[in-house]
C-alpha cells in the first residue's frame, strides 16, 4: 500500500463512502479510505429487515453503552454504531428523511451561512435516485434511492386514518414541502435490497486506481507536524502503519468516534487533556461536548386480527412464505423492514413546526432486536424531535481501543420530559380514534395502570431508549463561538489539514433521522474540499 496519499478518510461509513466516490472521480487525486470493521459482506446487512440482525451483531457493530443515565433511574443505554464498510447506513433502519428546512435556516442563523436550506437543497437532489420522481424539490439520478413503501397493509394503513382523524394531514412525501403529515415512508431500498453508501457510493468505484480501502483497519490518531495535520496512525491486526497525507486528513468516524480522535491526537479540553498526559495541539472546549440524540419511547399494542409481522414470524411455514416472498419478488416484509409508516407531528402548543416523530411498525417485541411477542401486535415509536438535553463523549484513558465514556443526558431538560410524556398521550389518542381502535385489543406498554403525567414520565425513564440519532459533538460554528470546533467549510479551528465530515458537525440535530443529512453534508463537503485543493 501507498504510504503517502492526497486524502485519507477516516471511517467508511455514511459520510466517508460519499467523500471517497467524489474525491476520486476526476482521477487527479489519491484517496485512502480506512474502515475499522470488515466488508459488507454479511448476507443480513442487504436484506432490509435484517437490521434486527446486525443491532447487536458483535463483528459488525462497535455496541457502545452509555454511562449510567442520571434522569433515566441510572440505565446504562445501548448504542449501536455500524462497524463495517457502509458505516450504520449498513444496520440503520433505512428511514429517508431530510429533516425540516427551519433545521438548516437556522444553522445558517447560528453563523453557519453556507448550510441555510437553499444552499442544503441542491445536494439532496444530487444525492438521491428517487422514486417520486425529479422536480424542484427532488432528485431521480443520484447514488442514493429513495424507494416509497408500497404499502403496509391493513393495520398501517388504519394508522394513517387514524392520524388524519386526529387533524394530521395524509402526505406521500415528507421531504419536499411541509414536514408536517402522515403517511408511509420512503426507504433507502433498491429493488428489494438495502442501499447503504458502501452500496451506492462505494462498490461502484472500488476499481479506481486512485482509491485505496482498508478494512479492519482502526486508527489510532491523527499525526501532527506542529499544527498541522500530515497523517494517521493505524492498526491493522497485529501490525501499526503510519500514512502521511499530502493534502487533508478527513475524520468521517462519527459523533462518538471523531471526538474520541480528535482528543487522542490532542485537540479538546486542555485540562481533559492534560489529565490524561495527551499532549495538547489545538485547545478545544467543545470537542465531545453538544452530544444530542432523539430519545424513543415505544407504546405496544395486542392487535384484534392475526395481521401483524408477528403472526408471520411465529410459524416455520410464515417464515419460509416471507423469505420465499422475497427470493421470488424482492417484495414482502423482509424488503421494507419493520416501520412502514410514521407520522411529524405538533404536541406542544407553542411549536410552529412538528415537534414529534412516530415510527410505526406491525410487529412488536420487548427491545429493538428482540424476539416478537407471543401475540399480534405493533409498536407506536415516539421521540421528541429537537430536544434540549445536552451530553458529552470523553477519554477514559489514552487506550485508543477502550470505548469512550458517552453520556447523553436523556430527559435532563424538563421541556423535553414535557414534549415526551405529550407525546405518549398522542400515540393513545391514536390508538383510540375509530380507524384504529377497532384493531386494537388491548395496550400492552405502557398499560392501563399508567394514567397520570407522572405516571406516564416514570414509564418514559424507565423503558425509553435512543433511537440511535448521535449527533453534534464537532459542532459547526464561527470563530466567536467558544464551543465550536470546526468552520462552516468543516476545518478544525486552531489547526490546518484537518476536517471533520459526518453528523458531529451539526450544530443542532435535525428533525429526523440523520443518515440523509449526513450523506448531504458529505456530498457538500466533497466540493468544498475540492475547491480548496486547486
Amino acid at each position: 500500500m501507498n504510504k503517502e496519499v492526497d486524502y485519507i478518510i477516516v471511517g467508511a461509513g455514511s459520510a466517508g463512502c460519499v467523500l471517497a466516490n467524489r474525491l476520486t472521480a476526476d482521477g487527479k487525486h489519491t484517496v485512502l479510505l480506512l474502515e475499522a470493521g470488515p466488508a459488507d459482506r454479511y448476507p443480513w446487512i442487504h436484506i432490509p429487515i435484517g437490521y434486527a440482525k446486525t443491532m447487536f451483531h458483535e463483528r459488525y457493530n462497535w455496541g457502545f453503552r452509555t454511562e449510567p443515565e442520571l434522569h433515566l433511574g441510572g440505565r446504562s443505554i445501548y448504542q449501536p454504531r455500524g462497524k463495517v464498510l457502509g458505516g450504520s447506513s449498513s444496520i440503520n433502519g433505512l428511514m429517508y428523511i431530510r429533516g425540516q428546512q427551519q433545521d438548516y435556516d437556522h444553522w445558517a442563523r447560528l453563523g453557519n451561512e453556507k448550510w441555510g436550506w437553499d444552499q442544503c437543497l441542491p445536494y439532496f437532489r444530487k444525492l438521491e435516485h428517487n422514486d417520486l420522481g425529479a422536480g424542484a424539490t427532488r432528485g431521480a439520478s443520484g447514488p442514493l434511492w429513495a424507494s416509497t413503501v408500497p404499502g403496509g397493509g391493513k393495520l398501517a394503513d388504519a394508522f394513517i386514518e387514524a392520524g388524519a382523524c386526529l387533524g394530521v394531514p395524509k402526505v406521500n412525501d415528507f421531504n419536499s414541502g411541509p414536514q408536517e403529515g402522515v403517511g408511509y415512508y420512503q426507504l433507502t431500498t433498491r429493488k428489494g435490497f438495502r442501499c447503504s453508501t458502501a452500496t451506492a457510493y462505494l462498490k461502484p468505484v472500488r476499481a479506481r486506481k486512485n482509491l485505496s480501502v482498508e478494512v479492519n483497519a482502526h486508527v489510532t490518531k491523527v499525526v501532527f507536524d506542529g499544527s498541522r495535520a500530515v497523517g494517521i496512525d493505524y492498526s491493522q491486526g497485529r501490525s501499526m502503519h503510519t500514512v502521511k497525507a499530502r493534502k487533508e486528513v478527513l475524520l468521517c468516524a462519527g459523533a462518538l468516534q471523531s471526538p474520541q480522535l480528535l482528543q487522542l491526537s490532542g485537540i479538546g479540553c486542555a485540562r481533559h487533556l492534560n489529565e490524561l498526559g495527551i499532549p495538547v495541539i489545538a485547545n478545544l472546549p467543545g470537542v465531545g461536548e453538544n452530544l444530542q440524540d432523539h430519545f424513543q419511547v415505544r407504546l405496544m399494542y395486542e392487535v384484534s386480527e392475526p395481521i401483524t409481522t408477528n403472526d408471520a414470524l411465529r410459524s416455520v411455514a410464515g417464515r419460509i412464505g416471507m423469505g420465499l416472498q422475497w427470493l421470488c419478488s424482492r417484495k414482502g416484509p423482509l424488503a421494507v423492514g419493520i416501520n412502514v409508516a410514521g407520522m411529524f407531528c405538533r404536541v406542544m402548543p407553542e411549536s410552529e413546526t412538528p415537534d414529534v416523530q412516530f415510527h410505526f411498525g406491525t410487529l412488536s417485541a420487548d427491545h429493538a432486536a428482540g424476539k416478537p411477542h407471543s401475540f399480534s401486535g405493533c409498536t407506536y415509536s415516539v421521540c421528541q424531535l429537537r430536544p434540549q438535553s445536552r451530553g458529552q463523549v470523553r477519554l477514559k484513558s489514552r487506550d485508543p481501543m477502550e470505548h469512550p465514556a458517552i453520556k447523553f443526558n436523556y430527559l435532563e431538560a424538563e421541556y423535553d420530559q414535557r414534549v415526551t410524556v405529550e407525546a405518549v398521550k398522542f400515540a393513545r389518542q391514536m390508538a383510540s380514534a375509530a380507524p384504529l381502535r377497532k384493531l386494537m385489543k388491548q395496550e400492552f406498554k405502557p398499560g392501563a395502570q399508567v394514567q397520570t403525567d407522572d405516571d406516564i414520565l416514570a414509564f418514559c425513564r424507565e423503558n425509553g431508549t435512543t433511537i440511535f440519532h448521535p449527533s453534534g459533538t464537532a459542532r459547526m460554528g464561527d470563530i466567536n463561538d467558544p464551543q465550536a470546533v470546526v468552520d462552516e467549510k468543516l476545518n478544525v479551528l486552531g489547526v490546518t489539514g484537518l476536517r471533520i465530515v459526518d453528523c458531529s458537525v451539526m450544530p443542532t440535530l435535525i428533525s429526523g433521522n440523520t443518515n440523509v443529512p449526513t450523506v448531504m453534508i458529505a456530498e457538500k463537503a466533497a466540493d468544498m474540499i475540492l475547491e480548496d485543493s486547486c
